[in-house]
């Protein structure tokens, strides 16, 4: 048994220097296929829901090679790796599109706070109460993807002493977002947030994750979650995926794994402990990605992320053997072995290396490797 998987991919455009140029109201109106952002200075593009990864992967790499060949047409640009402006401007919001209300809203409220790159993982689970089950377990393990996926230590040429700076700087919305207990919790928490003018619309419903579907909150077909920074390699992509896939076939297996339940923290107020937890949890892997000291949903006990990873990848790679796509989970212990984007770069740094040379690197080295990958892998699959 696999799951349908999709990414909405939001990366920055610049130039092989790592300066951040915006270009998206110019790309969505000549590229088929990207969306823009409120922000010119980057652009999205969503994958299919596909069951393969070999598929997606290709998926991933090929709408990146249209849009750097679109961008050499402009001149001397192409895409640039991490989740925050390490370079650059941060002071001003440079507006995709004038006219757009939302947009209007989002400047005006969240200044350039938002202005950030991100993956977006979507998995279909198509029962409502099996999904928001997922999203309970997953909302208390969120962080780890983060740990996983960190890419943002820059801002503005600068240290900022996070490793996931986007994450550090991001205004969760609402506040407070509960583990839904039911579909019908969650249209009825949603129904009065609206009416509460705490989310301005269903998109406004900004966490580390969330249900998703056609007509949210009615109609819903995939967990989405949303905490993780752009992951520049698509086999560590896809590697962050397969354990996300494989920990939730294991939460299908086994009707007792949810935290409201299975938690041995303190049942009155068991649901809020959890929360407390999640939220600690994020705040600590934002600045020290696969270094930090969290706490486990189960009981409470600390631990570094890492260890945690390591635990439940160990766990859960004869799920993915079993399903098929073992190989594509392997490179996790790659990523703890020699650490997520943020902490590589920081290493960097710690040796001399200014922000401006390890982002042109970085630019290089991915701009290889999406090259490469398309060669020796998509194109095969196309043959």
């Amino acid at each position: 048994m696999t799951l349908s998987k999709g990414f909405e991919v939001e990366i920055y455009t610049g130039t092989p220097t790592g300066e951040i140029v915006g270009f998206s109201d110019r790309i969505v109106a000549n590229l088929d296929g990207f969306v823009r952002e409120p922000d010119a200075r980057n652009v999205e593009y969503t994958t299919a829901p596909l069951k393969r990864y070999e598929q997606l992967l290709c998926e991933l790499v090929r709408p990146r090679q249209t849009l750097r060949s679109y961008l050499k047409t402009l001149g001397n640009y192409t895409l640039i790796p991490g989740s925050t402006l390490s370079l650059g401007d941060t002071q001003t919001f440079y507006r995709s599109d004038p006219q757009n209300p939302y947009h209007t809203f989002i400047e005006q409220t969240y200044h350039t706070d938002v202005v950030t790159a991100s993956i977006h993982i979507n998995i279909g689970i198509s029962d409502p109460e099996t999904l928001m089950r997922a999203c309970r377990l997953i909302h208390m393990e969120a962080s780890l993807y983060l740990a996983l996926t960190a890419s943002s230590p820059f801002l503005a040429g600068a240290v900022t002493g996070q490793h996931s700076t986007r994450w550090s700087l991001f205004p969760k919305t609402p506040k407070v977002v509960p583990l839904f207990t039911s579909h019908q919790h969650h249209i009825d928490w949603m129904e009065a947030q609206l009416a509460a003018g705490a989310m301005r619309n269903v998109r406004h419903l900004w966490s580390s994750v969330r249900p998703n579907g056609d007509r949210r909150p009615y109609c819903l077909n995939r967990l989405e979650l949303r905490i993780c920074d752009l992951v520049i390699n698509p086999l560590h992509l896809l590697a962050i995926t397969a354990l996300l896939e494989a920990r939730l076939l294991q939460m299908m297996a086994d009707p007792l794994l949810d935290p409201l339940t299975a938690s041995q923290l303190n049942k009155t107020s068991r649901a809020d402990d959890l929360i407390k937890i999640a939220d600690a949890n994020e705040k600590a892997v934002a600045k020290s990605s696969l270094d930090a000291q969290v706490h486990h949903w189960y009981d409470g006990r600390p631990l570094t992320a890492r260890h945690w990873i390591q635990d439940l990848y160990e766990t859960l790679w004869p799920i993915a053997h079993q399903n098929g796509f073992g190989c594509f989970l392997t490179p996790i212990s790659k990523i703890l072995e020699n650490g997520n984007e943020a902490q590589r770069w920081l290493a960097l740094h710690e040796q001399g290396f200014s922000v401006p040379t390890i982002i042109s690197r970085a630019v290089d080295e991915a701009e290889q490797q999406d090259q490469m990958l398309a060669e020796e892998l998509c194109l095969p699959c196309l043959a």
